[in-house]
């Protein structure tokens, strides 16, 4: 299927669940993964109408920037280090996976004077020892600490659930990272809105969005796999 009829499928889908919950469609950001494709494949994407493009590898996610660039919001979402942090600070909007302050700090010293950088903070509410994120319950404590770092807005916090043939049985992962968030809301700490949850990818977004995702991560399910 191309990328627009996989994309008017997943609207369906994102609509279904919002009327399930009683939300409004308009606040679900779509992410366009194109971290196994190419840069043809990423411009049909941003061609069907999507905003948001998504990548996890620095290298990789440069070469399409370098085309593209001008064309979308762009969404580091992968595991990032510090020392590569420099190379890409002036092309994406937003860091996903900020989960350490060595992290934080490399992103405030290269974000430039008086700007700031969008991050959700990862969270590893799963528990799973391959996963990278803050633990559920060290989450408010390390957004605290953040504060020091001017160049860091934590717009909302962002997790990974773990793959499972059933969908539903991650929706209890999902609703957990919306109570979080909405605990850190209630702080109302400038350095740190929170109003956003990064979560939900190709195999439950659905059950994310009902659970409250206003970005979810779509790579396969919207643009395929090439490599």
């Amino acid at each position: 299927m191309s990328v627009q009829e996989n994309l008017n499928r997943i609207h369906q889908v994102v609509k279904d669940a919002c009327k399930k919950e009683n939300r409004d469609y308009n606040c679900v950001n779509i992410i366009a993964v194109t971290k196994y494709v190419s840069i043809e494949r990423a411009k049909d994407a941003l061609a069907s109408g999507i905003q948001h493009i998504g990548e996890n590898r620095v290298e990789e996610a440069l070469k399409k920037w370098e085309v593209l660039g001008e064309k979308g919001t762009w969404h580091f979402i992968g595991s990032l280090q510090s020392k590569k942090v420099k190379k890409m600070i002036h092309q994406f909007d937003y860091i996903h996976s900020l989960d350490r302050l060595s992290l934080a700090k490399e992103i405030d010293k290269r974000t430039p004077e008086g700007e700031t950088m969008k991050c959700f903070v990862q969270v590893n509410v799963s528990g799973e020892e391959t996963k990278s994120g803050i633990k559920p319950e060290e989450t408010i404590s390390f957004i605290h600490d953040l504060s020091k770092y001017k160049a860091i807005e934590v717009v909302g916090l962002m997790t990974m659930a773990p793959i499972v043939e059933n969908a539903e049985e991650v929706r209890p992962y999902f609703r957990q990272l919306r109570e979080l968030k909405e605990k850190i809301e209630k702080l109302k700490l400038s350095h740190a809105p929170c109003h956003e949850l990064s979560m939900g990818m190709s195999n439950d977004f659905a059950i994310a969005v009902e659970e409250g995702a206003t970005f979810i991560r779509i790579g396969t399910a919207l643009v395929g796999k090439e490599e």
